[in-house]
């Protein structure tokens, strides 16, 4: 492996890390469960991105290409999954803390709900 790779590696390596542990650090310090889902998922995927890209920068080969396969399906994934947690979490009666906008979710499903009973209470 040549000194540029070595070094570019190690820096991939180091932050990825750094930004796992900064996600690691949201999901011990945000208030609710849909920011630390957030801090998790997007903090998580990306710092293990890095990881994969150095480890497919240090290694040579088929190796490099399953690593960075590897990064893309995780980076294809990850947002996906968080989406159909939160989504979850939300269905299951967890609620966000919300600020001055309030919840537009719970907002849009009542507004949905009011409308399907209007339907079915007017008769044909």
């Amino acid at each position: 492996m040549s000194g540029f790779l070595a070094w570019l590696s190690s820096a991939l390596l180091l932050l990825g890390a750094s930004i796992g542990l900064i996600g690691a650090i949201g999901v011990l310090r945000l208030p609710d469960s849909y920011t630390r889902l957030h801090a998790a998922s997007k903090a998580g995927a990306l710092g293990a991105a890095l990881i994969l890209a150095g480890v497919a920068a240090a290694s040579e080969g088929g190796f490099a290409l399953a690593a960075l396969f590897a990064m893309l399906v995780l980076l294809a994934t990850a947002p996906l999954a968080a989406h159909a947690m939160a989504r979850a979490a939300h269905r299951s009666g967890i609620a966000p803390l919300t600020g001055a906008l309030g919840d537009a979710l719970a907002q849009a499903r009542a507004e949905t709900e009011g409308e399907a009973e209007a339907g079915a209470a007017t008769p044909p």
